[in-house]
């Protein structure tokens, strides 16, 4: 059940930031397909760790720009 309440944290987090998660839209590219640059996904990134309370120890690398990456990366931490 905590598994839930986090998942539910992070969707409510992207949503603020107008990523919709439903269908294909949560494997776009960040940085390709939204448009995003460096300081809005760092951002995003922020608030997704301050949310849950959690650090990423890795730096957000190119191939990481996939919500469903983020979001498997916060899940595991």
């Amino acid at each position: 059940m905590k598994q839930f309440t986090k998942l539910r944290k992070l969707v409510t987090v992207f949503h603020l930031y107008g990523i919709s998660l439903f269908g294909e839209s949560k494997r776009v590219n960040l940085y390709k397909d939204l448009n995003m640059d460096h300081v809005f996904i760092n951002g995003l990134v922020f608030e997704l760790e301050f949310t849950l309370q959690v650090d990423l120890k890795k730096e957000i690398d190119y191939n990481m720009t996939h919500p469903i990456h983020l979001i498997q990366s916060l899940m595991q931490a």
